[in-house]
């Protein structure tokens, strides 16, 4: 049996390193309050994911109708425009117009103790991209939202 030289399986086990790391990148999981807040700022995704997952917990109490949150994807100009033009679909349309083409991605509404999740192709955003996450609850956004960064 011959040895495998160092240097070799060294290489070998950066290259399943990367792997590892590229596949987290594939999934964003986002925790909402009854206090209008996100758990995070910032969410990174790459964009070489065949699907990228966004799952949302609601870890209040009030219900969706009252304190009902979602995530949201659009590009970052386009996240006021969409959150008010989301306010006419109502509750039972989740504040969002989902035949609007600024409209990236989007998770149901839901409330307290539930949880959501939205699977889309990442082939829909760009590295490097200037994108957002938000809830579109009515006044919402201006306190859940966070940027969501693309890499290759």
């Amino acid at each position: 049996m011959k040895a495998i030289p160092r240097s070799l399986m060294f290489a070998g086990l950066l290259g399943v390193a990367g792997f590892a790391q590229a596949a987290g990148h594939c999934t964003v999981a986002i925790k909402g309050d009854d206090a209008m807040k996100f758990d995070i700022k910032e969410a990174t995704v790459s964009a070489s994911c065949p699907t990228i997952t966004v799952e949302l917990t609601h870890t209040g109490k009030m219900p969706a109708a009252a304190m009902g949150h979602n995530v949201v994807i659009t590009a970052a100009k386009d996240m006021d425009a969409v959150a008010r033009d989301g306010i006419k679909a109502g509750v039972a349309g989740n504040y969002i117009n989902k035949a609007d083409p600024r409209v990236i991605a989007t998770t149901t509404l839901v409330g307290g103790g539930q949880k959501t999740r939205v699977t889309f192709p990442g082939k829909k955003l760009i590295a490097g991209g200037d994108y957002a996450f938000f809830c579109s609850f009515p006044g919402h956004s201006m306190l859940m939202k966070g940027k969501l960064v693309v890499t290759k």
